[in-house]
């Protein structure tokens, strides 16, 4: 009678942590995946989190031609990358375009690989696309935004096929939370969110 219901209990876990992740998949398949190089990803990291319907960013390197960089490397402007950051969303809350909005709006698209301070390859105004929509929707963006004169100058933003993306180390990660207090926090990050939260105010968590 012990052993029965021992494998009773065992049965109903087992069934639990089935359907556990049968949940957790399905969950998944509804996220969709952004990826965007718009300068220096402490910055860019903060401000996508904020956003209704981003489960999460994380930052990291893409669009270069050299395995598992490092942090430094990249920095170097050697191994092609850019800094980026690769956002799960779910498209029933925002839309690709909505991701596209706060990208342009939130960065200068227009300083061939430079963002403020930040110069080089690495920090290059980039869109790594996922699928043929949205490819055509950064091209109908750049279009639109180019059209209207939103800029002074036209948008340099590069539109690349999405390759390999390597997630930076744990020190970057969730950096604007965990550092608020820190001096670069405080004089180029604080400014960007102000910016950015006035505008998309409807839209945060």
């Amino acid at each position: 009678m012990k052993n029965n219901t021992i494998l009773v209990i065992v049965i109903i876990f087992l069934s639990l942590n089935l359907s556990a992740q049968k949940n957790k998949k399905h969950m998944n398949d509804h996220l969709a995946i952004a990826t965007f190089g718009n300068g220096c990803f402490w910055c860019t990291e903060a401000i996508f989190q904020r956003l209704k319907g981003v489960e999460k960013v994380l930052p990291g390197y893409t669009g270069g031609f050299v395995k598992n960089p490092s942090y430094k490397e990249v920095c170097s402007g050697t191994t092609g990358h850019a800094e980026a950051i690769q956002i799960s969303y779910d498209p029933k809350i925002i839309s690709y375009r909505e991701l596209l909005d706060v990208f342009f709006y939130t960065h200068d698209p227009t300083t061939l690989n430079r963002q403020g301070a930040d110069v080089g390859t690495p920090y290059r105004s980039a869109i790594f696309y996922h699928t043929s929509f949205q490819k055509k929707d950064a091209e109908l963006m750049i279009e639109q935004l180019d059209k209207e004169k939103v800029y002074d100058d036209k948008i340099v933003t590069e539109i690349t096929p999405y390759s390999k993306f390597y997630i930076a180390g744990d020190y970057h990660q969730n950096y604007y939370n965990n550092n608020k207090n820190q001096g670069y926090c405080r004089a180029v990050i604080n400014p960007k969110l102000d910016k950015f939260v006035k505008k998309y105010s409807a839209k945060l968590k």
